[in-house]
């Protein structure tokens, strides 16, 4: 099985099954083009892959950027420049930017920066969703952090006894997805002005499926 094969595989599988990895760094640097993916976009110097992309559905150009942030993380360019830089070279009709951070006030710092030049601002990171979802004056969306889809109980995604394991022992613990139990889904639904680029209203996502075994 190739790579191309691989990761077809692997993103049809549900969401809670798929882990942040670096698995595929070779495959990005040939492949560019080729994946539906992005990474963030303020990593310094030229890594593989892409840090934003223009997706066309129903006649709509809509620029969606990863960014991440700094505080309590890597100290890698600065994302508010590097977003002024992206939206300045692009013309778009809509906007996404998900900012993956640590700290509440990077990501609403950065949500208020744009405010009024993209559609929205979602935070990513935590696994655990926030109910501050608003519009900005500007009429652009914002959540602190989308939250996570895959199992409730579990410590963001990871059997429970393996993650207890890690912080009793302090050593290093092969992390595996919870497989049993009822899933929640997090997200939002964002509703737009195509026509201004500005986002009409926000509605958190925050459901519970039933018991699913894999």
């Amino acid at each position: 099985m190739n790579d191309f094969e691989i990761y077809k595989k692997l993103v049809s599988l549900p969401e809670d099954l798929k882990k942040e990895a670096d698995d595929f760094v070779d495959f990005l640097r040939n492949n560019p083009d080729r994946l539906p993916v992005i990474r963030p976009a303020n990593y310094p110097g030229s890594p593989p892959g892409r840090g934003y992309k223009i997706i066309r559905i129903a006649g709509l150009e809509i620029l969606v950027v990863s960014l991440e942030g700094r505080t309590y993380m890597e100290n890698i360019d600065c994302p508010f420049l590097t977003a002024d830089s992206i939206i300045q070279s692009n013309s778009y009709d809509l906007a996404l930017v998900d900012i993956h951070a640590e700290a509440t006030s990077e990501k609403l710092a950065l949500a208020n920066y744009l405010s009024g030049q993209v559609t929205a601002v979602v935070g990513t990171h935590t696994h655990v969703q926030t109910s501050d979802e608003k519009l900005l004056a500007g009429q652009t969306a914002y959540i602190t952090d989308l939250g996570m889809t895959g199992p409730r109980d579990s410590v963001i995604g990871v059997r429970s006894e393996l993650a207890v394991k890690r912080f009793l022992t302090a050593r290093p613990v092969r992390f595996k997805v919870e497989k049993k139990g009822p899933r929640i889904v997090n997200g939002l639904v964002i509703t737009v002005d195509k026509d201004r680029c500005q986002a009409t209203g926000v509605e958190r996502i925050n459901t519970q499926l039933s018991q699913r075994t894999y």
